[in-house]
């Protein structure tokens, strides 16, 4: 859960960067910037940041629920006689899916209009 926490602030604080400086430079009597592409090549890298580290959370949850899944850890691993690993899922893979959809989504978004 904390890489989820982790990927979805880098994705929204990414965006955040790419949108606060965009309105700035749109502002009256405000400066021209130096490195007027800065902002999103930043707010990119921490998007896709994000994005990775999300992927990297559900490699590293997939790995653990195997490695709890085998025969030495099955009995204390808190897994029910009958239950199934169909049944024992929790929503953690859904979210990260989604987030990441979100996160690509947003990528995508900031990468196209700079063109």
């Amino acid at each position: 859960m904390s890489w989820i926490r982790t990927a979805v602030s880098l994705i929204g604080f990414g965006f955040a960067i790419v949108q606060f400086f965009e309105r700035l430079q749109q502002m009256a009597d405000v400066r021209v910037a130096s490195y007027p592409r800065a902002p999103q090549y930043l707010g990119l890298a921490l998007i896709a940041s994000g994005i990775f580290a999300l992927v990297i959370s559900i490699w590293q949850y997939r790995w653990s629920v195997r490695y709890m899944w085998s025969t030495p850890f099955t009995p204390i691993a808190g897994m029910r006689t009958g239950a199934t690993k169909e049944k024992m899922q929790t929503p953690v893979i859904a979210v990260a899916i989604l987030l990441t959809g979100i996160g690509l989504f947003a990528f995508f978004a900031v990468l196209l209009r700079q063109v």
